[in-house]
């Protein structure tokens, strides 16, 4: 279906809704890198799509090649110097509810768990770090750790957590119904969002939600207080049941059923 000419193009109902998905993909994509010095290389990226464009339109072959040849160079170097950016756009994607409704992690059951193991944990203050793996897989830290490949349950954590268990320093890392390895250790933040009175737990709940999806629950042994992180920042500074339990639900759409 044509809809107009313009000089020697011929623009169809197909073509309009092309370059209305690719613009809005641009726009998207730069607005997530806008502030960063990938933005910048990115509009550099786009001018030269642009030029290849018209010198191709205009029958400039010399032009055109010379455009193309910095055009292979570009994309290329985009990629190499900006990985950490790319990376956190594809996991920023892959957290939007379209994709996460599609990969289901996890029940009813373990999630219950780990709620009920967080109160109690709270209750006695006793400290605790509890990663919830997502898409980013998180295999260099579990093989750091204790391997356990154990059923999720409130009883487990709470004698991980233990003061007296050799593993309770370090962080347990549970992917969807198992709790794949405890005693972890992960990296530190350097951000300045952490408060004078937050300690290493704090640190390492910000460091491994830095470099991966994860959600993290760290239980405080001075106040007994739920902290959540997510995306590298903390979500939410004092939870109680009703809260944490919303907040496991929305994030990881669990079911209602096993």
């Amino acid at each position: 279906m044509t809809l107009f000419k313009l000089g020697f193009l011929t623009v169809t109902l197909i073509d309009l809704i092309d370059i209305i998905l690719v613009t809005w993909v641009f726009f998207k994509v730069y607005q997530y890198f806008k502030d960063t010095r990938a933005g910048q290389m990115l509009i550099g990226l786009v001018i030269l799509l642009i030029s290849s464009f018209i010198f191709n339109s205009f029958g400039l072959s010399a032009m055109s090649w010379l455009v193309n040849q910095f055009q292979t160079v570009w994309v290329v170097a985009f990629v190499i110097l900006f990985q950490p950016e790319i990376r956190r756009l594809l996991i920023y994607v892959g957290q939007t509810r379209f994709f996460q409704r599609i990969f289901r992690m996890g029940t009813s059951r373990s999630l219950e768990a780990v709620v009920d193991a967080s109160l109690q944990l709270s209750e006695k203050k006793w400290g605790a770090l509890i990663v919830i793996q997502r898409e980013t897989g998180l295999r260099s830290y579990k093989e750091a750790g204790i391997q356990l490949k154990a059923e999720v349950s409130a009883p487990l954590l709470m004698s991980i957590f233990n003061p007296d268990s050799p593993m309770h320093d370090g962080a347990v890392i549970m992917q969807n119904t198992l709790l794949e390895a405890a005693g972890c250790i992960l990296p530190l933040t350097e951000s300045q969002m952490i408060l004078p009175e937050m300690g290493t737990r704090h640190r390492a709940a910000l460091g491994i939600t830095e470099e991966s999806d994860s959600i993290v629950i760290v239980i405080s042994e001075e106040r007994g207080t739920i902290i959540t992180a997510e995306n590298g920042r903390f979500t939410n500074m004092d939870m109680d049941e009703m809260k944490l339990r919303r907040y496991l639900n929305e994030r990881l759409f669990i079911s209602s059923g096993d």
